[in-house]
């Protein structure tokens, strides 16, 4: 699929919007299901980016910063595959294989973090001495320079993929053998299962566990059956026998029996 010039400089400005959302972190445009969303919209290519996006998103909630260790750069991924996608013209059938191509631009996007960081410790102590000088302009100035150099991260590797052409991209596609994209979409699948297995097993524990099966037979049981109605009221029974034992432990072994009201709900909301 070829972009008209006002395709491209749309999507530029998205790529741009979710490198600085990446470090604002304010409306998550660097989020995959809003900046894959983004590239499909105004690209004519909704659907299938909305498809890629979720995909992605799915595999990045098990993406976390923790101490030094910095996670794959999932704005890059999502605007990358998304342009990929949308220049291969093979719509839902390509999703596959850009989730493929994804994860390890992500990882490579790393490298670009590291070099915009590295620079931006630069900017810090500029900013410094703008302080120091008591100019609150400059202060804004170099702020507002290292936001810029944040969205440039994305923003230059979306316009080079841009740059190579549709046909290119739709060529190294179609050079792929069906095995090998079957195999990278049975494999992306697994990565999404992980990433998903990853954020459960973090939340799980057996006051969160009814949520989740409420939320999973709502949201997967298209017509409730008597399994799915089962499902549901051992879940309302299980966060009542909680909540009974949060209400009523407080007060055992208190002979004043004064704050026991017997609405455990009532008692967790005077607690906070």
């Amino acid at each position: 699929m070829n972009l008209n010039w006002i395709q491209i400089v749309l999507v530029i400005g998205v790529s741009f919007l979710a490198g600085m959302e990446g470090i604002l972190d304010e409306f998550h445009f660097h989020q995959p299901i809003i900046a894959c969303t983004l590239i499909g919209l105004v690209t004519g290519n909704l659907i299938p980016c909305v498809i890629l996006g979720g995909q992605l998103e799915m595999i990045a909630l098990g993406w976390a910063n923790i101490g030094a260790a910095v996670a794959p750069d999932a704005a890059l991924a999502s605007v990358a595959s998304a342009i990929i996608l949308v220049l291969g013209g093979q719509g839902q059938n390509g999703v596959h294989a850009a989730i493929a191509i994804a994860i390890p631009l992500a990882v490579a996007g790393l490298l670009l973090t590291t070099v915009v960081r590295t620079l931006a410790t630069g900017v810090v102590h500029l900013m410094d001495r703008a302080a120091e000088e008591g100019s609150f302009a400059k202060v804004d100035m170099w702020q507002i320079v290292a936001i810029i150099m944040q969205g440039l991260r994305i923003a230059i590797p979306a316009g080079l993929i841009l740059a190579v052409g549709a046909s290119r991209v739709s060529d190294l596609l179609h050079m792929m053998p069906a095995w090998l994209t079957d195999g990278l979409g049975v494999g992306g699948g697994m990565v999404v299962a992980v990433g998903y297995a990853m954020i459960i097993n973090m939340m799980a524990t057996k006051e969160v566990w009814p949520f989740f099966a409420i939320g999973f037979v709502m949201a997967t049981v298209k017509d409730l059956t008597l399994i799915g109605l089962g499902a549901i009221g051992v879940a309302l029974a299980l966060i009542y026998l909680t909540l009974s034992k949060m209400g009523g432990s407080s007060n055992s072994g208190n002979g004043s029996g004064n704050n026991n009201t017997g609405d455990p709900v009532g008692k967790l909301i005077d607690d906070y």
